[in-house]
């Protein structure tokens, strides 16, 4: 059993992930969802991504980065996109972390946006979409690529398709054998941090 903090994407804490919570639950981990967006959900990415520059991204990171504040130390901490930032921010800063699972995002540990380089005693899971215009054309993907090279204990995988949000299984961009395959990778996971 796992203790994860589990940051929800721009699109809010829609019932896809919450499911993904609970599946995560049902395989008895326990798992902590905080609702960054307080109980607004969104249509579109862009409508999300409208309400966090009003609220400011270093803002919208940092309320994520202080629900640890209340939780103990030994979290692996998963990000959903946007949720990325916080959950990388306290897998890479936080003492204690035991992993982190970045899913259609991934941060770089140089230049802007980089928190530093990947610590090495913490494991790292990053999953996305190998024709994903925002995982992709953003440079997540490099990232994600250099971490794998450089840190000790690290894996991307990557899933046909050109889906961001592809394991919320109550968007339409929702993939059902994507998200088996990665589900089964992040149990895999969990069962050895």
């Amino acid at each position: 059993m796992v203790d994860i903090l589990v940051f929800h994407h721009a699109q809010g804490l829609t019932p896809g992930m919450r499911a993904f919570a609970d599946d995560l639950r049902a395989a008895g981990h326990v798992v902590h969802m905080p609702d960054l967006f307080e109980g607004r959900t969104f249509d579109s990415i862009e409508e999300g991504l409208g309400y966090i520059n009003k609220i400011g991204f270093e803002e919208m990171r940092e309320r994520g980065v202080r629900v640890a504040d209340d939780l103990p130390a030994g979290l692996v901490y998963a990000g959903f996109s946007f949720g990325v930032l916080p959950a990388q921010k306290l897998a890479q800063t936080r003492a204690g972390a035991r992993g982190a699972l970045l899913f259609y995002s991934c941060l770089p540990v140089t230049g802007e946006w980089a928190i530093g380089p990947w610590p090495k005693s913490v494991p790292v899971q990053i999953h996305g979409m190998d024709k994903d215009p925002i995982f992709v054309s953003e440079g997540d993907i490099e990232s994600a690529r250099t971490i794998v090279a450089t840190a000790l204990d690290a894996e991307l995988f990557l899933y046909p398709g050109d889906q961001h949000y592809f394991a919320d299984s109550s968007l339409p961009s929702y993939d059902a054998e994507a998200t088996a395959l990665l589900m089964t990778r992040v149990r895999v996971f969990l069962d050895r941090v």
